[in-house]
């Protein structure tokens, strides 16, 4: 996405692209899955008086204007990325801590029985599946046939 895709974008909606916002969506189209702490530290290679404040009060509004989404990947602070991607499921390994993006009609059987079920839409940008990516779980799978 470019830089005048957002521009057109925020004023349509009434809001001007600041360089603070330029920054922060530049970050987050750069570091694909990020926190706020790795998207301060993008933005400060370029504007280095750019402090963790300014990128959760720009994070929030970029999310408010569905430009950015965010996913809890584990423990601590969210993960952020581009919202005009395509809604994804994201599978998080405990031991590398890679993250895969999976697309979401792997879940529509799952989504679907929760529906069926008890009648609850599912909003799966925010789902994390946790467990062992290929490598390691070959890898462990290894260990355990040759001790």
């Amino acid at each position: 996405m470019s830089g005048i895709d957002w521009q057109s974008d925020l004023r349509a909606r009434g809001y001007r692209l600041t360089p603070q916002r330029q920054l922060v969506l530049q970050a987050v189209d750069t570091l694909e899955h990020a926190t706020p702490d790795d998207i301060l530290t993008e933005v400060r290679r370029t504007a280095s008086g750019v402090n963790i404040s300014t990128v959760y009060r720009t994070l929030d509004l970029l999310e408010e204007l569905d430009l950015v989404s965010h996913a809890h990947l584990g423990h601590g602070a969210p993960t952020y990325h581009l919202a005009e991607r395509d809604q994804h499921l994201h599978l998080v390994c405990r031991d590398c801590e890679q993250v895969t993006e999976s697309d979401l009609s792997i879940a529509a059987p799952f989504v679907e029985s929760l529906r069926a079920a008890h009648g609850f839409q599912t909003d799966m940008k925010h789902f994390a599946i946790f467990g062992l990516c290929a490598d390691c779980s070959s890898s462990t799978s290894s260990r355990k046939e040759n001790p």
